[in-house]
């Protein structure tokens, strides 16, 4: 049960540190700093990578209870 709650905790958080980082973005390319918008492109990239790992952790133990 803990691991299940960890597991979607974890995931809520991912996808506000997404949403930061997308409006970061945003702004990165207003002001036009190449370089900071290229690092939040990967950065959320990793991040939306390492949220469906998460999920699917989340849904394999959501399998076996």
């Amino acid at each position: 049960m803990k691991r299940k709650k960890r597991l979607a905790k974890g995931i809520e958080s991912l996808k506000r540190q997404i949403e930061i980082h997308k409006e970061k973005l945003k702004k990165a390319v207003e002001e036009g700093q190449e370089e900071l918008a290229s690092y939040y492109v990967k950065d959320i990239a990793r991040l939306e990578k390492e949220e469906k790992k998460k999920e699917e952790k989340l849904r394999r133990e959501q399998l076996i209870f």
